[in-house]
């Protein structure tokens, strides 16, 4: 596989469980399936969603010539741009960036009042190397250091969902503010996005609320939840917030809404979700 080198401008918050470098290499075999990190060059300039969540949380500006480090994956957003995973895709290709959080495919369906989405060129797929001094890299996927999934869960810890009709209903806003309140009154508190498309900005504002800790279903591995992948996954994170946090309570966000396509009635369906709501 020939392979060379690429100096990232921007690393997409999508990307963090590879934890990349500025400097990697990319190579042309690209497996077109969610997760996969690719390396692509941003094409044009944009006055409205034109910035991408970097790695630490931070806003931060995409320009036209910026190299950029995304994740393949799918949305199904009511405002925002919707799109897919691309069968094909090879070098010198066209991918759309998604969302914020840097998740790239192909558009399907946007929103006008956001403009069209970037195009962005596909320079290769990122390479990971995971065996020390090995000089034969795979391609780079976000379940590298992932916490895994589980078929059972063990958390016993009291849950407060949180969920809403649509995105952009308030439902980060409504979570911090239980979380604050919760904080203030002296428990111990963990906070969880169990559903959604991959963006840090949500857990962050859990964090800055009082969360002991926060995570996502990005950091079990998934770029976009969906029915058959979100319950495995949730079980896996509120097992881990238990057990790394030993919180009182656990307020989890479920992104998207009821009625959405990101698996948040599964959840609202299982009976361990369910007996942990009525602790």
């Amino acid at each position: 596989m020939k392979t060379r080198r690429v100096s990232l401008d921007r690393i997409a918050s999508s990307t963090r469980n590879a934890a990349l470098g500025r400097e990697v290499l990319v190579g042309e075999e690209i497996v077109c399936s969610e997760g996969y990190v690719l390396a692509v060059k941003i094409l044009f300039d944009k006055a409205v969603y034109n910035q991408v969540e970097g790695v630490d949380g931070r806003m931060i500006p995409l320009r036209k010539g910026d190299v950029l480090a995304g994740v393949l994956g799918s949305r199904r957003a009511l405002r925002g741009y919707a799109g897919r995973v691309p069968e094909r895709i090879a070098p010198g290709d066209v991918v759309n960036v998604l969302n914020l959080g840097g998740v790239l495919g192909e558009c399907t369906a946007a929103n006008p009042d956001l403009g069209r989405p970037f195009d962005a060129q596909v320079l290769g797929a990122v390479l990971d190397f995971p065996r020390i001094g090995h000089r034969v890299g795979v391609p780079a996927h976000i379940r590298k250091g992932a916490i895994p999934a589980a078929e059972k869960l063990e958390c016993g810890t009291p849950l407060i969902l949180v969920a809403g009709t649509c995105m952009n209903s308030g439902k980060t806003v409504a979570a911090s503010e239980i979380i604050r309140g919760l904080s203030r009154a002296g428990l111990k508190v963990g906070a969880v996005k169990l559903t959604g498309v991959s963006l840090r900005r949500d857990t962050l504002s859990m964090e800055d609320a009082g969360a002991a800790l926060a995570l996502s279903f990005t950091d079990a591995g998934v770029v976009s939840t969906r029915e058959e992948d979100v319950l495995p996954a949730a079980r896996g994170l509120l097992n881990h917030l238990e057990r790394e946090a030993k919180p009182d309570v656990i307020v989890a966000e479920l992104g998207d809404g009821i009625l959405g396509e990101y698996g948040v009635q599964v959840l609202l369906e299982d009976e361990g979700i369910r007996r942990l709501r009525a602790a």
